[in-house]
């Protein structure tokens, strides 16, 4: 019941989320806001990330995962509420921004939980079920956006009600708390993180590599398609085969990397997602071929994050864990932030074919890293 429970959480996380980018972005362009302002607007939500995360690992460990989940729920809820009650642009940044707050408390703590009572032969299944319900949620997010149409305000109503009742059921669990580091407990925080990516920072790279790769396809895809004179029509059916390929597949690589070396079975997924981009810029005068390459790319590198988490697991121990969790999480915006503005500039300079090459270079580099990498000597 206790990993059922997180999940549902997750997957409400998502829904929200989902709903909130493309109906913000909607209400803001109706009130004539410009579309780099906009996109600027959107970076609110990893900014509430980066700023709250140097402070989630010592409470987790004083107050236990229970706590933190019910705190980062009521932000979420609460913020949810107020969006329709405020209709400013400041506002709703601020409102963003808290979102970004509650819900890395609450995906902090909740993966880091399922990290931690995980057993070494399921942990790549149960996170790749922890990404798949977010993947869910996230991607049923613009249906719920769409109930806008009967009234502007009902999906904050509606998202803010099942988030409400995903998270009155955290109540019914027992809290539990992370084990102690094996050293003082004196140490501060930015030692544990250097000290995490002393070990795993080849795992750390994933969720990197995930957020560059989701926010760039998100945000300079339809760029990319304007300019090649691609209909809004034609982007919206591309466009998701990347999120589609990603929830296929999301089981099954995770139940493959804990049946055979997780290493070689992310080096293998690596190698086929860069050769799909790179097979995306070859044959880029076809929508039909865009679309299986990006669905391909989608099956194996759309699990990075819940694959990265599940790597980082296997070279840590468990008391390293939130500091590790909460690593995935700054670096995973990090790449969010970085990754538009990386391949916009590239775009720009070069050719619009670039898209396709920069993500191609990022997923390959990135493999032969993996492929170089020898494992430390885990720790104790």
């Amino acid at each position: 019941m206790r990993f059922w429970i997180l999940i549902t959480i997750v997957a409400i996380s998502g829904l929200s989320q989902g709903m909130l980018l493309p109906l913000l972005s909607m209400l803001l362009e109706k009130q004539g806001v410009s579309s780099s302002v906009n996109g600027m607007h959107a970076a609110a939500l990893y900014i509430g990330v980066l700023l709250i995360s140097p402070f989630l690992e010592k409470p987790l460990r004083k107050y236990g995962y229970r706590p933190m989940i019910i705190v980062g729920g009521f932000i979420v809820i609460l913020s949810l509420v107020l969006f329709p009650a405020f209709p400013s642009f400041f506002l709703w940044f601020f409102l963003r921004l808290c979102i970004g707050i509650g819900d890395h408390m609450l995906h902090f703590a909740t993966q880091t939980w399922i990290t931690d009572f995980s057993p070494p032969d399921r942990r790549g299944r149960n996170l790749s079920l922890y990404g798949l319900s977010f993947g869910l949620g996230f991607s049923a997010g613009p249906l719920l956006a769409s109930l806008a149409s009967w009234h502007k305000w009902l999906p904050f109503y509606v998202s803010s009600l099942f988030s409400l009742v995903s998270w009155c059921a955290i109540f019914f669990l027992q809290n539990e708390q992370p084990k102690e580091w094996a050293q003082s407990d004196s140490t501060n925080v930015a030692h544990r993180l250097l000290h995490v990516w002393k070990y795993a920072w080849v795992a750390l790279l994933l969720p990197l590599t995930y957020g560059f790769l989701e926010a760039t396809i998100h945000t300079i895809f339809p760029v990319y398609a304007l300019r090649e004179h691609i209909g809004l029509d034609q982007v919206a059916l591309v466009l998701p085969a990347f999120s589609f390929g990603g929830i296929a597949f999301q089981l099954p690589l995770g139940v493959l990397s804990d049946r055979f070396p997780r290493k070689q079975v992310i080096a293998a997924a690596l190698f086929i997602g860069s050769a799909s981009f790179f097979s995306a810029y070859l044959f880029h005068h076809s929508l039909i071929g865009i679309a299986i390459c990006f669905f391909i790319a989608g099956m194996f590198v759309g699990s990075l994050f819940s694959l990265g988490i599940a790597y980082m697991a296997d070279l840590l121990p468990k008391q390293l864990l939130p500091a590790g969790n909460l690593l995935c999480g700054m670096l995973y915006s990090i790449g969010s932030m970085i990754g538009p503005f990386v391949t916009g500039l590239a775009i720009q300079i070069g050719t619009n074919q670039s898209f396709f090459f920069m993500l191609f270079t990022l997923l390959f580099l990135l493999f032969l890293i993996m492929l170089q990498k020898q494992q430390k000597k885990r720790i104790n």
